[in-house]
């Protein structure tokens, strides 16, 4: 399953989510694509200062701010 982090360069918040992933990547099977919100104006507009914004293939929110561990899981089970 490949999962997107939308984030900020510049984001401390994003960073941290990146590596709660990056931790529970291989027990869980996934892949993150990481896209920053200030390189597009309209993902800047959706997303704004709710950065980190984690979703699954179906660009369905799975979390933001932090990551939520219980709602990947169920997420990545429903594959």
């Amino acid at each position: 399953m490949r999962l997107t982090l939308y984030g900020r360069a510049y984001c401390h918040l994003c960073e941290d989510m990146l590596r709660a992933l990056e931790a529970v990547q291989d027990e869980l099977q996934f892949t993150v694509q990481t896209v920053d919100v200030d390189t597009d104006p309209v993902l800047e507009a959706r997303y704004g200062e709710q950065v980190p914004v984690l979703v699954g293939p179906d660009e369905r929110e799975i979390c933001h701010y932090f990551l939520d561990l219980t709602a990947l899981t169920d997420r990545v089970a429903v594959r």
